[in-house]
């Protein structure tokens, strides 16, 4: 069983049809028997990114709520979730400085190299590009889903 920490951008991915769908929603479906592990701000991040995508005309409303009701199932169910704490904050803080992150980004850094603590190997899945080298520079594996169209 692999471990996979996922972002938000790879949640999205899951659940909107953009390049990488088919990969991540078969990386994700629980017949795969990975590991799928999450901070709590990917709840409101990947809502954020729905609803925009929706509001922006990329995809109907009925997708959009289809795509969220089923994360809102999922959530709970398929994905172990990383708390939010005052010593994952702090270090989140340090990598956006150290890598010029943005902010939710940084956390997202800070939950998989706490969870890469935890679990003996665990693999970065993100399309964002900066998010993928900084976790790199800070010895993550990572794979992007847009490199399995």
């Amino acid at each position: 069983m692999a471990a996979n920490f996922l972002d938000s951008s790879m949640i999205v991915q899951r659940y909107a049809q953009e390049i990488g769908t088919p990969w991540v929603q078969a990386l994700a479906a629980p017949a795969a028997g990975h590991l799928l592990v999450v901070v709590r701000i990917t709840l409101a991040e990947t809502v954020a990114a729905i609803t925009r995508k929706e509001r922006g005309g990329s995809i109907t409303p009925l997708d959009a709520a289809s795509a969220l009701a089923d994360f809102q199932l999922d959530f709970d169910r398929q994905y172990a979730i990383v708390e939010v704490s005052a010593g994952l904050v702090a270090h989140a803080a340090s990598l956006a400085r150290t890598h010029g992150l943005r902010g939710y980004d940084a956390v997202q850094l800070a939950a998989a190299l706490e969870t890469s603590l935890q679990l003996a190997s665990v693999t970065l899945l993100s399309s964002d590009a900066n998010l993928n080298a900084a976790a790199q520079a800070e010895g993550m594996a990572v794979d992007d889903p847009n490199r399995h169209p």
